[in-house]
């Protein structure tokens, strides 16, 4: 009884067994019949240099990845590749879970003949597809040699008129006409022109570049702007008053140039290394946040704001205000 127990347990270990690897065949081979390769040509006659189109697409689920072939100069023997165009994704319209990868090659070839188009692999989590072959003619162009040869004919004689001519050089003539009215027009307003009267100019006084830059970090800071989750913008604004601070206060060409070069640039000025390290810092973050989608901390936010007013009011330009009434001028 034992000796028929083992037995029928071993059968049925060899039945799930063979089930299992039923099922993993049938799995793979669904997963396959996913994925078909296909190659095409747009045209399977061409003449010597004429140019046509070779097409590799791969009809796939969307989230498979299919790696292409690496085709580069030719595809077979004479069959050159002159352009490789950008690969066209189009979706099933009946099943939006699958689409067709496109690769498109323009191709020619100087040499007539036949020429087999191999099939190519393509590398998927099933394995290796592979494409079809094609066969692509290119013939020669056909010379009629039933007729005789001729010279070439002499050229035609036709009649050049003064019009003719004026169509080739009109610019000859127009363009000085115009500039002798220019000059006569010129000529005529300096001597017709109003005597101007003296005017009073008004010198404004210039603001400076700290107390500038400082308004402006106050209106950033009213407008609440990373509290309103436009913390991007919080920064643009904040490292545009910087940048135009620097402008103003040392002469600098900021706007144009990255946050590298600014920094380089502070080297040949005389800024302690205290406030070139809060600016540093400050620039660096904003490109964080502006260029790779960093999220500061609302602290780190009203500290920012907080270290750019020290930074300006650190570097401002001390002014000079001279007493006329004797003694030695006030800072």
């Amino acid at each position: 009884m034992k000796e028929k127990g083992d037995k029928m347990k071993k059968q049925f270990f060899n039945y799930n067994l063979c089930l299992l690897l039923f099922l993993t065949c049938f799995t793979i081979n669904a997963g396959a019949q996913n994925i078909k390769p296909e190659a095409k040509l747009q045209q399977y006659t061409i003449r010597i240099g004429d140019q046509t189109r070779f097409f590799l697409s791969v009809y796939q689920p969307v989230k498979e990845h299919i790696n292409f072939p690496n085709l580069t100069d030719t595809l077979t023997g004479k069959v050159q590749i002159v352009n490789i165009n950008k690969p066209d994704t189009t979706f099933d319209p009946n099943d939006r879970s699958h689409a067709t990868i496109t690769q498109s090659y323009t191709i020619t070839s100087f040499d007539a003949g036949t020429y087999t188009i191999p099939s190519y692999s393509f590398g998927s989590t099933d394995g290796v597809l592979k494409s079809n072959e094609l066969t692509l003619q290119v013939q020669t162009v056909k010379v009629d040699t039933t007729k005789g040869i001729y010279d070439i004919k002499q050229p035609i004689k036709v009649s050049y008129t003064f019009v003719d001519w004026f169509k080739d050089n009109w610019y000859w003539v127009i363009i000085p006409l115009l500039l002798i009215a220019a000059v006569i027009g010129f000529i005529v307003y300096f001597k017709n022109r109003p005597t101007p009267q003296p005017l009073i100019k008004v010198v404004k006084p210039t603001v400076p570049a700290h107390i500038i830059a400082l308004e402006k970090l106050t209106e950033i800071q009213g407008k609440k702007l990373w509290q309103q989750e436009q913390t991007k913008q919080y920064y643009i604004e904040l490292s545009d008053v910087l940048r135009e601070y620097l402008e103003n206060r040392y002469h600098l060409k900021t706007h144009e140039k990255t946050t590298d070069e600014i920094l380089s640039d502070l080297r040949r000025i005389e800024i302690a290394d205290e406030n070139k390290g809060i600016l540093k810092q400050i620039l660096v973050l904003s490109d964080l946040v502006k260029f790779a989608k960093e999220k500061p901390l609302p602290v780190e936010n009203e500290q920012t704001l907080e270290q750019a007013i020290n930074f300006v009011k650190n570097t401002q330009q001390l002014v000079v205000k001279v007493n006329t009434e004797g003694g030695s001028p006030n800072v």
